[in-house]
């Protein structure tokens, strides 16, 4: 991988003053999870959402319009039909599949939705080969590129007591029969000193994911370290992978955190009650009996972490659009916690802050309409010198409010453990 990694450093240094640099990276090629990479430079046409106000732009003009952000998604798709199309969808999309709202502080403005048309695509594959998909790349790349110093500095952060009365507070909820699992999340906010570039190199050293994303957009930047497909589609297959269920490394007893995990009963029980979610969601779309769970409370083992995940998998209905599959079960159950709509509504009064890129998904679609997007979680987003890194985990009725305070410490050090 090192001289992979040398080129895609090559290339974002003589591209990144463009308007748009993704990279989307897988960076354990032998994880299950695993897909090609690919690096989408410059915009030739592309959509953006902030609530109902639509941006679009193409050759360097732009219109604004208001309409549902996914009817304007799809018209675009629509528009470049036979073009690869990469970008982002922000948590508060949820706003326009339910009957929603966010009324809290934004800490970064970013957009609710953004996909672009790239002027340059390459594609690294599995065993590292090249293929310039669109484009022509430039044949006097930088030799090297140096990597630069980072500095992360904690700026603000809620008190351990505060997230354990928000939890409690959560908890009287599901004993009342609100819902009967929730995902809490608290952002901890930095300062940045340095490229935010340099920050995704460090993270990716840390702790190296299947899901990894550098994204240069305007004056944001996001460097994703994310473990957690959303969905994929493939020909008329969708497949979607949550993640419920978290204990930390330890190179002493590492095979006892793992049958700790495999053995919780309370794990197992967060698990099942997403992967059920998860098949109501792929059911509104699927043919009749084809949703079927196909790996249960599978441990998958990161640089950190050990992590239970489920694989659900479904055939579409023929002529389903992947904006409609999509829009079906966004945002990720993993994320949100089940019956969905009641927790998501809990979630906004327990919450102090606008999630916005966090909770949603990252990806592409290809131009025969398949897609693959990651969860957008263990998150750095960063505008100018400010840096917001959200963490969370899922609550229920017999959650320790110590150890849930505990496991979002430990989701931090994909970012807090660069500084070692």
């Amino acid at each position: 991988m090192k001289n992979t990694d040398q080129l895609i450093a090559s290339i974002h240094r003589q591209y990144s003053k463009k308007e748009d640099f993704f990279l989307l990276e897988s960076q354990m090629n032998e994880h299950p999870a695993s897909s090609n990479s690919f690096i989408a430079v410059g915009s030739l046409a592309s959509v953006k959402a902030f609530g109902d106000r639509i941006h679009l732009s193409e050759n360097d003009k732009e219109i604004i319009i208001r309409k549902n952000p996914w009817i304007a998604l799809q018209e675009f798709k629509n528009r470049y039909k036979d073009e690869w199309v990469f970008g982002l969808l922000s948590y508060d999309l949820k706003n326009f599949v339910e009957d929603l709202n966010s009324r809290n502080k934004s800490l970064t403005e970013s957009p609710d939705l953004y996909f672009f048309v790239p002027e340059l695509l390459i594609r690294i594959g599995k065993d590292n080969e090249i293929e310039v998909l669109k484009g022509e790349l430039s044949q006097d790349l930088p030799i090297t590129e140096i990597q630069r110093d980072v500095i992360i500095t904690p700026v603000h952060q809620i008190t351990k007591e505060k997230y354990s009365e928000k939890i409690r507070t959560a908890q009287r909820s599901i004993h009342e029969g609100d819902f009967y699992e929730i995902n809490i999340s608290h952002p901890i906010e930095f300062a940045l000193e340095g490229r935010a570039w340099d920050l995704y190199q460090k993270m990716k050293l840390v702790g190296p994911v299947p899901f990894g994303s550098y994204i240069k957009h305007s004056n944001l930047e996001i460097c994703s370290s994310s473990p957690e497909r959303f969905l994929s589609k493939k020909g008329n297959k969708i497949t979607s992978q949550p993640i419920k269920g978290t204990v930390s490394r330890s190179e002493k007893e590492d095979s006892l955190k793992i049958e700790e995990l495999s053995n919780s009963e309370k794990e197992k029980a967060e698990n099942l009650m997403i992967v059920d979610l998860v098949r109501h969601d792929l059911s509104k779309f699927a043919k009749k009996g084809s949703v079927k769970v196909t790996k249960l409370f599978e441990i998958q083992s990161f640089e950190t972490v050990h992590q239970m995940v489920s694989t659900i998998e479904a055939e579409a209905e023929d002529g389903t659009s992947s904006i409609d599959i999509i829009k079906a079960c966004f945002p990720m159950g993993s994320m949100t916690g089940a019956p969905k709509i009641a927790a998501m509504k809990a979630i906004e009064e327990l919450e102090d802050y606008k999630r916005g890129i966090y909770s949603g998904a990252i990806g592409y679609f290809t131009p025969e309409d398949d897609f693959d997007f990651s969860v957008v979680i263990r998150t750095a987003i960063v505008k100018g010198e400010r840096l917001v890194f959200p963490v969370g985990g899922a609550i229920t009725s017999d959650s320790d409010p110590d150890k849930e305070w505990e496991e979002t410490i430990v989701k931090a050090r994909a970012l807090t453990n660069i500084s070692d």
